[in-house]
């Protein structure tokens, strides 16, 4: 289904009021469906936007609120770090580059404040966020969470939990700013649907026993493009998917590698680990 609304025609600002943070409860419940028992609720989306942390919408001209980011920012040791906790856009605003935007706004803000690091997590099952999150993103992975949020009530979590890699954005890192002006510069850039607010590379492994005595110097995770899709289709093979992935992640980020990469070839999403230096 082709976008219904342009990227022009929105307005990317705080959330105001009431009314607005409610439209944003709602668009929570659209995403991640009715049953979803973790939908973050106005009082705290204006609280944590009072006391310094980032609940902003996206307009659509008629005044409905098309997609949101929203976190919270603390203290990690002695410096000021954000938690990106929920980023989602609406299925007729999907495809023109709100979920990027959002993150640019999200962006901007930060570093007028002064926070450098922002964190989030995501499935590393969930390609199409994966790609958007290293690729256009520049984000790194060093921590992998097993089922962090348990039995949420969304269908998109159903069959295979919750398990998720923690992005670092470091956005003020060259390698952050490099990223951005690919993006820049590639009319259309794709958008995510939701996350929770995405890698010698001929070792590729699937998680077995054999391939986790290796210590290469890169290595290559591989992932199906739509595990939403497989999980309808093959529910059992969705689920393997987990287990091998689970074990492969936490053998190698275990190690001290670090996940620096995505890639979409030979219909997977490959991610690449690198040894961090000792």
């Amino acid at each position: 289904m082709a976008p219904s609304l342009r990227l022009e025609q929105l307005v990317i600002r705080p959330l105001q009021g009431y009314a607005e943070m409610a439209a944003c409860v709602s668009l929570q419940r659209v995403i991640w469906g009715a049953e979803f028992d973790q939908t973050v609720p106005p009082a705290i989306l204006w609280a944590a936007q009072r006391t310094g942390g980032i609940a902003s919408g996206a307009f659509a001209p008629d005044g409905s609120l098309a997609g949101f980011v929203f976190g919270i920012s603390g203290v990690e040791g002695n410096r000021l770090v954000h938690w990106s906790d929920m980023l989602a856009v609406r299925p007729d605003a999907r495809g023109i580059g709100l979920g990027i935007a959002l993150k640019l706004h999200q962006r901007q803000v930060l570093l007028e404040r002064g926070i450098e690091v922002v964190y989030w997590t995501f499935d590393p099952l969930e390609a199409r966020n994966a790609h958007i999150n290293f690729r256009r993103l520049g984000v790194v992975a060093r921590e992998y969470l097993r089922d962090v949020y348990g039995e949420t009530g969304s269908e998109l979590h159903a069959g295979i939990g919750t398990d998720r890699l923690v992005a670092e954005w470091h956005i003020r890192s060259s390698r952050v700013a490099e990223r951005l002006k690919t993006v820049r510069s590639v009319e259309g850039a794709a958008t995510g649907t939701a996350t929770s607010d995405a890698r010698g590379d001929d070792a590729a492994t699937g998680g077995t026993r054999e391939a986790l005595t290796a210590a290469p110097e890169a290595i290559r995770i591989s992932v199906p493009l739509d595990i939403q899709a497989l999980k309808r289709a093959a529910p059992a093979a969705a689920a393997e998917h987990r287990r091998v992935t689970r074990e492969a992640f936490e053998h190698y980020l275990g190690r001290g590698y670090l996940v620096v990469d995505a890639e979409r070839a030979h219909e997977a999403l490959h991610y690449r680990l690198v040894p961090l230096e000792s």
